[in-house]
């Protein structure tokens, strides 16, 4: 398999895929594109190889299988290896974590558009819109009902490392980013999620890199 990311800087989906590929356990060829870069801005207006994906990342490719998308990348992946690698097993559980991923894939917009996913940078002042803040606190209470109710086996949302805390990885690299405050139980989440191998991997190679898209400096 090969898997096209963005900037780990910046690409929150491209995180969602790429922890998705690891999640697998699959081997797979990773490749990093600047997604602000003319080489890349120019191959995906070619026809070809990239044309199915209209050129955004991540996109993943298993022979003649192209997917992209990350939630139809993790659920194909899950498709490959079973599902229980990713979803709950418990019904009420995996019935909560698939809502959970459902809106976090389609919603949250006036917290992405505030406080776009920028690894590197810290960010103090923050003044949030009452838009993004009703977000915040939709979060939160989402994990802390998952935490309550299925968390017990674990430090993450549904006790184990699962595609809720795929999908959620990018909101906690925001919060942090910002300095966003959330109570007690929030912060041991986050900090299990930051701590994990795969997340400090791609944190460290976000801050390796030289690629710079301004428009995502501004705060």
């Amino acid at each position: 398999m090969k898997l096209i990311i963005g900037n780990r800087n910046y690409s929150s989906w491209s995180l969602r895929g790429w922890l998705a590929a690891r999640q697998a356990g699959l081997p797979f060829e990773e490749l990093t594109v600047h997604i602000d870069g003319d080489d890349w801005q120019a191959t995906k207006r070619l026809d070809g190889e990239f044309q199915p994906s209209a050129g955004k990342v991540p996109v993943l490719w298993d022979d003649d299988v192209v997917v992209w998308d990350s939630l139809a990348i993790l659920e194909y992946l899950s498709d490959k290896v079973g599902r229980e690698r990713f979803w709950p097993k418990d019904p009420a559980a995996r019935g909560m974590a698939r809502a959970m991923v459902a809106e976090m894939h389609s919603g949250y917009l006036p917290l992405r558009r505030l406080c776009p996913m920028n690894i590197r940078r810290r960010i103090t002042g923050l003044t949030l819109t009452d838009e993004a803040r009703e977000n915040i606190v939709r979060i939160l209470g989402l994990w802390a009902e998952a935490r309550a109710r299925f968390g017990a086996g674990g430090p993450f949302l549904f006790g184990s490392f699962s595609a809720a805390d795929i999908f959620y990885a990018p909101v906690i690299s925001r919060f942090i980013t910002y300095g966003i405050g959330v109570p007690g139980f929030a912060q041991a989440y986050m900090q299990a999620v930051w701590d994990h191998a795969w997340m400090q991997e791609w944190i460290a190679a976000a801050e390796a890199e030289e690629w710079v898209i301004e428009q995502f400096e501004v705060a």
